[in-house]
């Protein structure tokens, strides 16, 4: 006998209680999980619709007490279920619960305090406002209707603005509100409308692809094969070939996502989208209120949107007739989930794609080496854009400097020589510079000179870094504990205690005192932090408002500034010496798509790539953007060491606050997941081995395919269901992951 775990309704409550039925003979073998199904609830045993979310051949009741599944519901294969397949695939891969899942995957429905918010724009012209405001401001008791008038005026980004955020500027607005509603001088702007920015962006234009482009597009299209690589170089076009791939999908009556691994790069892509798809696009993302969230959710559910572009968590769009998933920077670690379930998009996305039978196309200039090797071994198709689109573009040229040589010549600056003159020719030259630096802040650690002590923070094994624009205050990067910069050393009491290493806040006050008439902006997490704040630093740097803009990670990524012709890269090492296997590739990527923001408008570019081993195959691939000879040097250390894609790489992850229980639980699982089959390494530290007062251990586990690790994780949650040991240790399994722990 088989039963089957139903849920009546999806909302964010049910998905954590499931409901067990007897599958009746009759339906066996056509009842799976995903399935729609009519089942008696309740005392009155009402027929009720639901979802069956798991299949087993035990219950943890007594059968007599169950009551069977009714029937199936015809053409139940809709959206949900297949969201629920996909769930049930990623419980059974990640190593996730089944509500963890659901939970992840499903538009669930949530009590949204206030439901959708009111958003106001002008509805006067902004010489009738201006007048209206002037008029108001001259009679105290119409002070705050001016006030409101003038913050409307003032918005620029969008011309409408929400009723929380007026509230904000102006306390004493609501009643005021009102008033200028009834003069029809506001108006409330529809949801719809404001939810979708850039809707004023709508034109005809049809770009026309160059032949590499076209190539591309044709062969993607009548090729068989459901995964595909666009591997094309910085500027080659690759987001032309998307739309192209879009517009096929989209007439031939499917819908398609596009996955971006920053929500910084909505900027240029949303725009780009808009303009040629007009207001049938619409854009998710972590920084939109839960209720912006769920009306993109419902309006692609209701088939208003045929395409959706935003981060990770846009994958899971509820689109009834999905034909196509795009992922761009498909190396970008942000596609890797680092809470449970820890999935990776790329293979979630190509296991949902083979529910609807469509297609996922990777794009790269760098793509991972797990991703390549599977298109040059024919997996996946591989289509290349190997130069610029724009016919007068050139990649950018490279120079590589010792920072050894630049400290025999007595410079202990951070800007090497050569550097500091390429930045002055730009500026002579009225051009944009682009400098990384990946570390935000204004140093990387705080120690004394006398004793050697290192501040750190006391939840967290990690030094805390100074940021000195806050306040001159200590900060953990990791859980957000403060602390005010010391005097003196805390340990000691020596007066020499001061900054080693240096942020992106650091680097600007030392461009400042050395080009003092230069316009500098910062981008980093914590300049970016507030909404929206992403479209005003990219678009003020876009529309030439700043000589010079000094970033991390989000700046090399993906943005396309026409007037940058310097990219100076300032710490090439950082990433280099991670101590992870990965760290050679995330380099080569880093250092290769920093380079390619240089030079792509008509004027030539140039990157200057600052490093202690300029000898590494990294920085002299990177260098030569040459992908293939990089892949060649890399794909050996992985055959040597069994790492992917030679071989699966599994961390169990151990987290509790009594450092004695935690090495136990480590001591025991790394002793019953032995086997013949897997390489289990000794528990170790982790690479933060204490974080927000709990204390963690590490086991990595090496195997020759996914299979094998994931029975080793299934013979050890085993242990733990059965063991109360394990009741209060979090224990955490991530496969083939993306960054340490």
């Amino acid at each position: 006998m088989k039963y089957a775990d139903v849920i009546v309704d999806i909302s964010l409550e049910a998905l954590d209680r499931s409901f067990q039925y007897i599958i009746p003979e009759r339906l066996e073998g056509q009842v799976t999980v995903g399935s729609l199904v009519i089942v008696p609830f309740g005392k009155g045993n009402r027929q009720v619709k639901g979802y069956v979310t798991g299949i087993s051949e035990e219950t943890d009741y007594s059968p007599d007490k169950l009551k069977e599944i009714s029937g199936l519901q015809e053409g139940s294969m809709m959206v949900e279920s297949q969201m629920i397949r996909l769930a049930d695939w990623m419980h059974k891969v990640y190593g996730c619960t089944r509500a963890q899942a659901l939970k992840t995957v499903l538009n669930v429905k949530r009590r949204i305090r206030g439901g959708t918010k009111k958003v106001y724009e002008l509805a006067l012209s902004r010489e009738e406002a201006i007048k209206e405001m002037q008029r108001l401001a001259l009679q105290p008791r119409f002070a705050s209707r001016a006030a409101i008038l003038a913050v409307m005026l003032d918005e620029k980004d969008h011309g409408w603005i929400s009723e929380s955020d007026i509230k904000k500027k102006v306390p004493s607005a609501e009643n005021a509100l009102k008033t200028l509603l009834k003069h029809g001088w506001i108006r409330v702007k529809e949801a719809s409308d404001y939810r979708t920015p850039y809707a004023d962006l709508t034109d005809d234009r049809k770009i026309l692809l160059n032949d590499a482009q076209r190539h591309a597009v044709d062969s993607i299209l009548n090729d068989e094969r459901s995964v595909h690589l666009l591997f094309g170089v910085t500027g080659s076009g690759k987001t032309e070939v998307y739309m192209e791939l879009m517009d096929a999908c989209v007439k031939s009556g499917k819908q398609a996502i596009l996955l971006i691994p920053e929500i910084s790069l909505t900027y240029q892509n949303i725009a780009r989208f808009r303009r040629r798809f007009g207001s049938r696009v619409s854009v998710m993302n972590s920084r939109m209120s839960e209720g912006e969230r769920y009306d993109q959710y419902i309006r692609a559910k209701n088939g208003d949107i045929d395409i959706i572009i935003g981060p990770r968590s846009a994958l899971f769009a509820p689109f009834s007739n999905l034909g196509m998933i795009i992922i761009d920077e498909e190396h970008d670690t942000a596609y890797k989930s680092d809470v449970t379930p820890k999935y990776h998009a790329v293979d979630v996305a190509i296991y949902r794609m083979s529910m609807s039978k469509g297609k996922v196309v990777l794009g790269s200039a760098t793509p991972s080496v797990v991703t390549y090797d599977r298109a040059v071994r024919g997996i996946y198709g591989l289509h290349r854009l190997p130069k610029r689109a724009a016919g007068n573009s050139e990649m950018a040229r490279t120079k590589i400097v010792d920072l050894r040589e630049e400290l025999k010549q007595k410079n202990y600056s951070v800007f090497s020589r050569a550097l500091q003159e390429e930045i002055e020719k730009r500026l002579d030259n009225k051009e944009q510079t682009l400098l990384f630096l990946n570390r935000r802040g204004y140093a990387g650690f705080i120690s004394c000179r006398s004793c050697g002590y290192v501040i750190e923070c006391p939840h967290c094994d990690v030094s805390m870094t100074l940021h000195k624009s806050e306040g001159n205050i200590l900060k953990c990067h990791y859980c957000g504990q403060k602390a005010p910069m010391p005097d003196v050393c805390p340990e000691c009491g020596s007066r020499y205690i001061g900054t080693f290493g240096m942020g992106t806040e650091k680097v600007v006050e030392m461009l400042k005192k050395r080009f003092p008439s230069a316009r500098i902006m910062r981008a980093d997490r914590d300049t970016l932090s507030r909404k929206n704040s992403h479209l005003e630093v990219f678009g003020a740097f876009a529309e030439g408002k700043a000589d010079i803009l000094v970033g991390t990670q989000m700046i090399v990524k993906g943005h396309d500034f026409p007037n940058v012709t310097l990219v100076g890269i300032l710490a090439a090492d950082m990433s280099m010496f991670s101590g992870d296997y990965l760290s050679g590739e995330r380099t080569f990527q880093l250092l290769t798509q920093a380079a390619g923001r240089a030079g792509r408008g008509s004027k030539p570019g140039l990157a200057v790539i600052q490093t202690y081993q300029p000898e590494h195959y990294a920085v002299t691939c990177a260098a030569a953007q040459d992908y293939e000879s990089f892949y060649k040097r890399e794909i050996v250390y992985r055959k040597m060491m069994k790492y992917p894609p030679k071989g699966s790489l599994m961390a169990v992850i151990m987290e509790h606050e009594d450092k004695i229980k935690v090495e136990e639980a480590a001591k025991i699982l790394s002793e019953m997941m032995k086997s013949e089959d897997v390489q289990v390494l000794p528990p170790a530290d982790g690479f933060r081995a204490k974080e927000k007062d709990r204390y963690r251990k590490i086991i990595y586990i090496k195997g020759t395919n996914v299979n094998g690790l994931i029975a080793c994780r299934e013979k050890a949650q085993q242990v733990m269901r059965e063991d109360t040991f394990f009741d209060k240790i979090n224990v955490q399994f991530d496969i083939n992951p993306m960054n340490l722990y």
